[in-house]
């Protein structure tokens, strides 16, 4: 069975990432690319499926772990009686091919070692054929090869079609495993040298982590988030995917399972505004581009997530040989809400370019006209239903989030053509538009008896995409209204403090039976409508309990589970810590703009 969520450490390579569980063990790793199959899927399965394990023979979990300061080299140590020992694992970032790197080192005494790879192509179910080709493993099984060099010895099992390795360190040892991935049609990639990788991989990224302009409060679970970010970046494309797991439940043994290794329009605002505030300038530019190409077409096709270099066909299958995490049925690929209709996706994407024109990033000659475009879709579309930021899957409602999102794409568009008339467009419309939703919002989606606006127009439920009214300059934050809506989601939508996506009364919101998780994102609104309404106190004592429950090195998941206090959902989630970083820059009063 896979370890908890939150005893995973996550290792990458700008392209795709591994996620190392405390007992040394590899349980998930997709190659080439984050939405590739994987060839370790024991998180979703069970050994079988697919694992690569070094640790001390007869061990369990380590001693202690952490990553090598401001870097995504991860650094595990274990003390038994014999000695001690570390293990240094990283992914450098690549020329040709994936590599995967593992470094043992003794510290003191000598310790028995016990290396075993289980590699399984497509998601578990492929078990490859092993040679011995010039000193090396070769694992094939159709297009998927891969190469394990080591420095000690292996030897290969029939019974149970493992790869087996037992050596002895002792003080001053250092011995290293490189696995590398390519095509089965492909020659053999060029061979790396694993110390020269780690100090290269150390170097490039301390040096990315010092340029983080953030020097506020908190400062290393900052970092550690930015560097996190970074690591759920497609290098070749700019693209940040939500998270490098599919599957990982909302609720142990839940149906809530999902495919998160894709990029989420949702996001993009969100995500610049942190890049830009933390110094990050090219990483803004590479995400703004990405969005960009995504988005381009026509304004009725656009979706609300994309694949990694703007792929716009991501269809959903479920893996029956796969038992699900902790049983956690079914396991699913691909992601069909992809089709679904979110009109909040337009306001993001016209935001995100305000954001990025007002930061001074150059804008592209075509995206102004695309963004004319948004506005005629805009302008014939905005009073329909849809399925909202959560991606229900029930019936389509007049979600308040979406409609105030829709005011948004049309209040920057005006604030755009306001300061830069030359462009060109239909100011008076857009004024007329952004006049119009508003005014419905505050008739339809306001309870005035309660208070507080609810989900959707006649409903009694509460939504925490609410708290990003002020946020947005809906309203501001004195409004009673906003005033009121903070309350009354502290009041009706928290859990042990922490707050749900929605109220579900008895009843599944989105279609699905069963529960799930408060959502992490969610609080750290909440921290930030906090902070505005004029409680900095309540704010950052809010702000200050989410950071304890970022597991040892510093992650988070989509959700937590406050009773029984464990972390839920994919795993790590770029939302989380995208929250994170915002309300840290929110503390600090830091304009992603300035």
């Amino acid at each position: 069975m896979a370890a908890l969520i939150e005893d995973y450490a996550l290792i990458g390579d700008l392209q795709t990432a591994a996620l190392v569980g405390r007992d040394g063990s590899i349980d998930w790793l997709c190659l080439p690319r984050f939405d590739s199959p994987a060839c370790f899927a024991a998180l979703l399965g069970d050994r079988d499926n697919g694992h690569w394990r070094l640790a001390p023979a007869g061990a369990g979990e380590c001693t202690r772990r952490a990553y090598a300061e401001d870097s995504l080299v991860l650094e595990t140590f274990w003390e038994t009686d014999t000695g001690s020992v570390k293990v240094t694992d990283f992914m450098p970032q690549r020329d040709t091919a994936p590599d995967v790197v593992r470094i043992v080192e003794g510290l003191s005494g000598s310790v028995d070692m016990l290396g075993v790879l289980r590699l399984r192509f497509d998601y578990g179910s492929a078990i490859p054929w092993m040679r011995r080709t010039d000193g090396h493993r070769v694992a094939v099984a159709g297009p998927d090869s891969a190469w394990l060099r080591s420095e000690p010895p292996v030897h290969t099992y029939g019974q149970d079609f493992s790869t087996r390795s037992e050596f002895t360190v002792s003080q001053g040892d250092s011995v290293a495993f490189v696995l590398t991935w390519h095509p089965s049609h492909h020659p053999r990639p060029p061979l790396i040298d694993p110390h020269e990788s780690l100090r290269h991989s150390l170097e490039d990224w301390r040096t990315w982590a010092a340029r983080c302009a953030y020097r506020g409060p908190h400062r290393e679970a900052v970092v550690r988030s930015l560097i996190t970010l970074k690591a759920l970046t497609y290098a070749p494309t700019g693209g940040i995917v939500a998270a490098p797991t599919t599957s990982l439940p909302e609720e142990i043994g839940g149906v809530r399972n999902w495919d998160y290794r894709y990029c989420w329009l949702r996001d993009s605002t969100l995500t610049l505004g942190a890049l830009l505030s933390a110094g990050y300038d090219e990483e803004a530019c590479a995400w703004r581009d990405w969005l960009l190409r995504a988005a381009a077409g026509n304004p009725a096709d656009l979706q609300i997530m994309y694949g990694l270099a703007g792929e716009r066909r991501l269809p959903e299958a479920e893996l029956p040989w796969l038992a699900g995490y902790e049983r956690s049925a079914p396991v699913r690929i691909g992601n069909s809400a992809v089709h679904q209709l979110q009109l909040d996706v337009y306001g993001e994407v016209m935001d995100s370019l305000y954001v990025a024109r007002r930061a001074g990033m150059g804008a592209e000659p075509h995206s102004w006209n695309m963004q004319r475009a948004f506005m005629e879709f805009i302008r014939d579309h905005w009073r329909e239903p849809d399925e909202g930021l959560w991606e229900v899957r029930g019936p389509r409602r007049h979600f308040v989030h979406s409609k105030v999102m829709a005011w948004v794409a049309a209040d920057r568009a005006v604030r755009t053509l306001e300061a830069d008339p030359a462009l060109g467009g239909d100011l008076d419309g857009w004024r007329a538009i952004r006049e119009a939703v508003h005014r419905e919002v505050c008739e339809k989606g306001y309870d005035a008896e309660r208070g507080t606006f609810t989900q959707s127009y006649g409903s009694s439920e509460l939504d925490a995409a609410t708290l990003l009214i002020p946020q947005v300059g809906f309203l501001p934050p004195d409004d009673p209204r906003v005033v009121g809506t903070v309350d009354a989601i502290r009041r009706d939508l928290t859990l042990h403090g922490l707050v749900r996506r929605y109220s579900v009364e008895g009843r599944p919101v989105d279609g699905l039976p069963g529960g799930e998780g408060v959502f992490l994102v969610c609080s750290f609104w909440l921290a930030d409508a906090l902070y505005l309404t004029g409680r900095a106190k309540e704010a950052r004592a809010l702000f200050e309990r989410l950071l304890t429950l970022r597991n040892d090195v510093g992650l988070l998941a989509e959700e937590y589970d406050p009773v029984a206090r464990r972390q839920l959902g994919n795993f790590p989630q770029a939302f989380s810590h995208i929250g994170l970083v915002g309300t840290a820059l929110a503390l600090t009063g830091t304009d992603p703009a300035d």
